[in-house]
């Protein structure tokens, strides 16, 4: 299902406007005023510069949501810098895209920070099974291999994704686990292993 077709089969969404370039979105933007503002990475003439304008249009509501198939950490550096408040990977369950644009219509921020690795572990290692049940089966091979102690480039090669993406996928997992590192999911990793070495979520 397309993200418009998904979109318009919830009530809490109208989508207003359909655009197939950077130019045609900023005009859209500008006279319509929406809430949220998705922009597909994959249109011929986006660009950095591009997004900086949509950004400072003076279309000051509007909250910018980027649509991709995948992610580098240059580009999150330059969604932070174009005012992004959330990224969506077009491989995402469409409950996980829909709770990522209820929580950037509701003024939350989902885009992973630049520090992201840097956080600082706490003490918290004791989720629910029933939490680990929510997550997608790329989430919980992540999961996985977070445990065996792979860095995000490391398991970007091993999925053949950029490593910015994986930052997007462990942003997504911290969020539905409610936890806030790596250390903490590679510990429930390990505590809800079973014999294979995965996660025993189903």
């Amino acid at each position: 299902m397309g993200l418009n077709c998904l979109l318009e089969a919830e009530r809490d969404f109208k989508v207003v406007a359909r655009c197939n370039d950077i130019a045609s979105c900023f005009k859209a933007i500008q006279s319509l005023a929406p809430d949220i503002a998705i922009l597909d990475m994959s249109m011929p003439d986006i660009s950095g510069q591009a997004m900086l304008e949509v950004a400072n249009s003076g279309a000051l509501g509007v909250r910018l949501v980027f649509l991709a198939a995948s992610v580098e950490d240059r580009d999150l550096a330059m969604l932070a810098a174009a005012g992004a408040c959330g990224v969506l990977l077009s491989e995402e369950e469409p409950e996980t895209l829909l709770q990522t644009l209820r929580q950037v219509a509701d003024g939350q921020k989902t885009l992973p920070p630049p520090s992201y690795e840097e956080a600082i572990p706490y003490a918290q290692t004791t989720i629910p099974e029933k939490y680990l049940a929510v997550l997608t089966d790329r989430e919980r091979q992540i999961m996985r291999l977070v445990s065996e102690g792979l860095s995000n480039k490391e398991i970007g090669r091993r999925l053949k994704v950029a490593d910015g993406t994986i930052k997007v996928h462990l942003h997504h997992i911290f969020r539905k686990l409610e936890i806030s590192n790596r250390t903490v999911l590679a510990t429930l990793a390990v505590s809800y292993s079973g014999p294979t070495g995965s996660p025993s979520v189903e």
